[in-house]
């Protein structure tokens, strides 16, 4: 399998090259993935409905395996997760990262070894702390002073809790201002240069119950080259060195999160996996020789560049309008499937499938069916200009953050997850349905 993950955008990319490797061209403007016809798995399963190509998820679990030997890779529930999901991350030999009860639950009972899962969040519930607690997670990393307490006081007697501190470096990086999380003006960590971390750090270590086994650092998200990262790593191990210095400590272990970029259309760039790696693991060894430091334990936290370019979105056409001089393609889903390009931005390559088009193409806008006019899944993109009501709209890289941020405005129902391999479909999600919203409304 072609694996772009490691080289950013494949050789002689055409109009493919950010689709699932397995994807290949039909007759008469067809495309399936997996080996299964996406005009197939549309009248099948209906739309709008979300495709997981199970062979990309578990290439690429295996790519970040063999170019991060010795290192603990965690899969970052939050881009999405469902139990199908949790057994693929678990086979390849992956970790779990998770930031609810919600999602740790739902992994532990689908099988996943909680001592293979870290908890973190900015603002852990007290359903959170108490199910990690009782479910044996791996770490907890601790997101702010106020949990040191909170923790070390639910630990049960004779117990101890492996736990991280969550550092915010001052490196600013990723693709838009909501998804940079290592500078100081935002929610997450606690402050490198402040003094928060080396504070919270002395605390942790006055606790007998929680064992401190190393630091956390996530940058940001949607991050594209190497530099912020290699830059994150010498600070984190000079951290790591004063906490030697004060305490007598060497810590085992230095989490750096994920963020690793992809390319959601044709020409845009990605993180470069393999620099990455040999970049990342030299400035570790080279850090730590420089400071007399044992190089510790490397964790790191993918989650986007594992699904993200996996998922395929199916949507049809419900109307086409002409305003002005601005072509308008609606869709029959939208912002409540979809909502990073309201939230980032977001930009898609949507492809018109199942049918030839002889027209030329023109600029279309695509947008949902919900009752707001920010509701637009991709601005200003080349369409064919005869696309007309019952087209079948294909939008790749629609595996990370869209269902898992998905709402249920206007009640429209979150769409249907299906697993494409080896020439079958099979549901992993079940369409939501007007039922499903009936019976959680209880009142009178």
């Amino acid at each position: 399998m072609t694996t772009p993950l490691l080289s950013g955008i494949r050789a002689g990319a055409d109009d493919l090259s950010v689709w699932p490797a397995s994807a290949t061209r039909l007759p008469h403007g067809g495309l399936a993935v997996g080996g299964v016809s996406l005009a197939e798995v549309a009248e099948r399963f209906d739309t709008p409905v979300y495709l997981l190509d199970e062979g990309e998820v578990r290439e690429r679990a295996r790519t970040y395996r063999d170019a991060f030997p010795g290192t603990e890779v965690l899969y970052a529930a939050k881009a999405f997760l469902c139990r199908a999901m949790v057994r693929w991350v678990r086979e390849e030999g992956l970790g779990l990262d998770v930031c609810s009860a919600g999602e740790l639950e739902l992994a532990v009972t689908a099988g996943f070894p909680p001592e293979r899962i870290v908890l973190h969040g900015n603002a852990k519930s007290p359903r959170d702390l108490a199910a990690a607690l009782r479910l044996g997670v791996g770490r907890i990393v601790i997101d702010g002073p106020s949990e040191i307490a909170r923790i070390a006081a639910a630990v049960g007697p004779g117990s101890r809790q492996k736990v991280m501190v969550r550092v915010v470096p001052g490196v600013c990086a990723g693709g838009h201002d909501k998804i940079r999380t290592g500078t100081d003006d935002q929610k997450f960590g606690l402050s490198l240069t402040d003094g928060g971390a080396q504070h919270a750090i002395a605390r942790v270590l006055g606790q007998p119950r929680l064992e401190l086994t190393g630091l956390h650092c996530h940058i940001g998200s949607q991050i594209t080259g190497v530099k912020p990262y290699l830059v994150a790593v010498r600070r984190m191990v000079g951290l790591m060195a004063r906490v030697r210095d004060a305490h007598g400590l060497v810590l085992p272990e230095l989490d750096m999160g994920g963020g690793h970029g992809i390319a959601y259309r044709p020409g845009e760039p990605a993180l470069d996996l393999a620099e990455l790696a040999r970049r990342m693991r030299a400035e570790l060894s080279g850090g730590c020789a420089a400071a007399g430091l044992a190089v510790p334990r490397l964790l790191i936290e993918p989650g986007r560049a594992v699904v993200g370019p996996a998922g395929v979105a199916l949507y049809r056409v419900l109307s086409v309008k002409l305003t002005g001089e601005k072509v308008f393609v609606a869709v029959d889903g939208g912002m409540s499937d979809n909502p990073r390009p309201a939230l980032y931005g977001v930009r898609y390559a949507p492809r018109l499938v199942g049918r030839t088009s002889a027209a030329g193409t023109r600029p279309a806008t695509v947008v949902g069916r919900h009752c707001e006019a920010g509701d637009v899944l991709a601005a200003d993109v080349e369409l064919p200009g005869d696309v007309r009501p019952g087209d079948l709209l294909a939008v790749p890289v629609a595996g990370a953050y869209q269902l898992s941020m998905a709402s249920g405005y206007n009640l429209v129902g979150r769409p249907a997850v299906v697993a494409v391999h080896g020439g079958s479909a099979r549901v992993l999600v079940r369409r939501e349905t007007l039922e499903d919203f009936r019976n959680r409304d209880v009142g009178t």
